[in-house]
Order: structure tokens, then sequence, then C-alpha cells
């Protein structure tokens, strides 16, 4: 008996020796291939998030690899952990709008008049995120702005593939524009806004509703980092920030293809540039092209990139990412020109950067009203760290008191 003891603290104590070793190696080969620039806002703390973050995704590994859990479940059950209290002056309920869950933020100060609503769409690569860990930034800009917030649990890749996250946020939008009354809103006063992914859903949802002659015409949309194309990832931001926290060049990749169809495979194609054909890159290259950059991006290191084509098999594997409802930065002049009044943040050190110049450019060409505000110091995903404690950025406030200004003023 005796023996059999020992033997079972010895293979323990080898299992959690070799656990932990893993766990090491794991996060000094991602931190060998990380960059962190001195201009970002506080790059020591940037990097102790992305430290646990690192070993987040690599015990989930471990634990998808010996049966217990896949890698993305655990990743979710940790984000979801975040403690947050309760907040007296919103009243907070969890609801359905037909199957789709939503959290709706509402202030408790009296309104002589019908509120602003803001539809919010979480970020996370259509994979991570959700009502949980975006808790934060939805109740302030509800408190801040005296608005009525309603944020979107959509169903998540890989599990539910493209279009289901878009069209859970457009049923959900227009369930609350049919029915905003009944919440104390102004039909006519509807935003949508998102964050990363939720951005390219909202910017898709936009153009969706555009179009609509049954439904309230949309006030504005506000589009935090988005990401509205696949079909460069080779443009000066991509290459710039392609190891900055908290979104890999890669990661992007992997994000995208998870959402539409769950197909690593021809991942290397995709960053490589050689998974459209070129004669569809031509027709699209008057909306996604460097040239469309300004000078002053190009700064920090740009090579340009040789075009690419590609093989049948490849392009019949993702030829959807040419679809607005998936790239909105892809849509026709005629949608864009039927856009509501935008607001686009953008960071310096994200790889998204560029998709929102882009875009901030094809609106302003066609007489959309833009009010951009660029976070010279800011970097991927810090707008969901607002209010997270110790793990807020300065300038992730600057950001969302931008957001808050633009709502006021609509």
């Amino acid at each position: 008996m005796a023996v059999a003891y020992i033997l079972l603290v010895l293979f323990l104590a080898v299992f959690v020796a070799g656990f932990i070793l893993l766990v090491l190696g794991a996060i000094n080969f991602d931190l060998s291939n990380s960059d962190i620039p001195s201009g970002v806002d506080r790059p020591v703390k940037l990097r102790i998030i992305h430290v646990f973050i690192i070993c987040t995704a690599v015990v989930g590994k471990i634990l998808e690899k010996i049966g217990i859990c896949s890698q993305f479940s655990f990743i979710r059950y940790i984000q979801d952990r975040m403690p947050v209290g309760v907040d007296p002056k919103l009243l907070i309920k969890n609801l359905r709008f037909d199957t789709v869950p939503i959290r709706i933020y509402q202030p408790k100060v009296p309104s002589a008049s019908q509120r602003r609503g803001v539809m919010f769409f979480h970020g996370g690569g259509w994979v991570l995120g959700s009502l949980e860990v975006y808790e934060n930034i939805c109740r302030f800009i509800a408190r801040e702005s005296e608005s009525v917030v309603v944020s979107v649990g959509y169903r998540l890749a890989p599990e539910h593939k493209y279009p289901a996250a878009y069209e859970d946020c457009l049923n959900a939008t227009i369930h609350f524009m049919k029915n905003s009354e009944h919440y104390g809103v102004d039909p006519a006063n509807v935003v949508v806004c998102g964050d990363s992914a939720g951005g390219n859903l909202a910017a898709a949802v936009c153009q969706t509703l555009a179009g609509r002659s049954d439904l309230p015409k949309l006030r504005a949309q506000i589009l935090i980092y988005p990401g509205l194309q696949a079909l460069d990832f080779n443009l000066p931001s991509y290459q710039q920030n392609r190891g900055v926290p908290l979104l890999y060049r890669e990661h992007a990749v992997f994000y995208v293809l998870q959402y539409l169809n769950g197909n690593l495979l021809h991942m290397q194609e995709v960053l490589d540039g050689s998974h459209i054909p070129i004669d569809i890159k031509l027709k699209y290259r008057k909306w996604v092209s460097p040239d469309n950059i300004p000078e002053k991006f190009k700064i920090r290191g740009y090579k340009p990139h040789v075009l690419l084509d590609c093989t049948p098999e490849v392009f019949e594997k993702v030829k959807r990412f040419c679809e607005p409802t998936l790239c909105p930065l892809l849509a026709e002049d005629a949608a864009i020109r039927q856009l509501p009044e935008s607001f686009i943040l953008t960071c310096e050190y994200d790889v998204l950067r560029d998709d929102g110049l882009l875009y901030k450019k094809r609106l302003e060409d066609n007489g959309v009203p833009v009010t951009w505000c660029h976070l010279e110091d800011g970097f991927h995903g810090i707008i969901c760290l607002l209010d997270k404690y110790v793990l807020s950025f300065p300038a992730a406030k600057r950001g969302a008191y931008n957001i808050v200004s633009f709502l006021k003023s609509l």
C-alpha cells in the first residue's frame, strides 16, 4: 500500500512538473515572437496581460489534448470569471429577443423624453467574448451617455459558422427597432456599435438595414477597431503590428477562418495573399489598397506586397470572403452612400488599424459624415479592458469618452 502511494505521488509530481514545463515552454515561445512597442500605453501592464492570456490558451490546449474540454470552452470559462460589482445607476436585465440572448442596460434616472438606444456587439474574433466580458464597457456607455444599451450574445464559431453571428445581430437589432418604444427608446435614435469582430458585425448590420424601407433608419454606427476585410493581410498595419498583442496577424487570419468555415488548411495562403484570384483583387483594389492609406501610417516599416494568384481549389474554400456581410469594406458605393453618420476608432498598434482607415475613406468619399478617433498609444482590444481594475489603461478611458461624446452629439 505504501509503495502504491509513493508511486502515485511520484506520478503526480512528474505530471505537474511536466505540465509546468509545457506551459513555460509555450509562454517562452510565444513571448519570443511578440513585440510590444515602447510607444504603447503601459507596455509592462500589456506584457503581464499577454502572459496571462498565453497561459490560459496553453492550459486550454493541454485540456483539449487530454479530452477534458475544448480550448475555446476553457478560455471562455476563464474570461467569464472576471468579477463585476453592482451598478446602482442602472437597471440590468437578461432577456431574449426571439432566440437571441441579450442583456439590456437602462439608466434609472428619469428621462423627460425617449432615450437613445445602442445595440452593442462584442468582439472576440467571432470565437470568444460574451455578455460578461463586455459588462464594463456596456455599463459605461449606458451610464455616461444615458442611453439604453442592448448587448447581444450572438452564437460563436467554430460551433456556429458564418453567417450565424451576423444573423443573430441582425435579428436582435430588427426586434429592438420594432419594439424600442417598449424600452423607452426613440425608434429614430438607434445606434449600432461593436468592437473588433463586433465592429465587423455592426458594419454589416448597418449596411443591411440601410436598404430597408419598412424600418426606421439607424441613427449612426460606431465601429471600434473593426475587422472589415479578408482580402489583404499584408497592408501596412498588418506588417507593422504583426506581433503586437492582443491580436497577432496570424491570429486575425485564424479567427476569420474559424468564423468562415472552421477550415485552417489554407491559413498560409491567406497570410501570403494567395487565396484570392488576381482579377478579383484588382476589382477591389480601388477600396482595399495601401495606396489609400495616408503616408504617415507607413513610416514604421512597410514593404509593398507582390500580387499573388491562387488556385481554384483554394478560392473555392474562401470565396465567401467577397460577401459584404462578412467583409463590409467590399460593399458597393450605392450601399455605402446610404449609411448613417459614423464614428470609427482606430489604434496605432493594431493589425486592424488600416481596415478602419480604409473604411473611413470609403465613407467620406461617399458623403457620409465620419468622426474619427485615433489612439496613438492604443492597441487592439484596449476598450474591452475599460474599468477592469488594475488591468485598465488610460487610453481606454480616452477612447470610451470619445464614444460617449459622439453619442451625446447625435
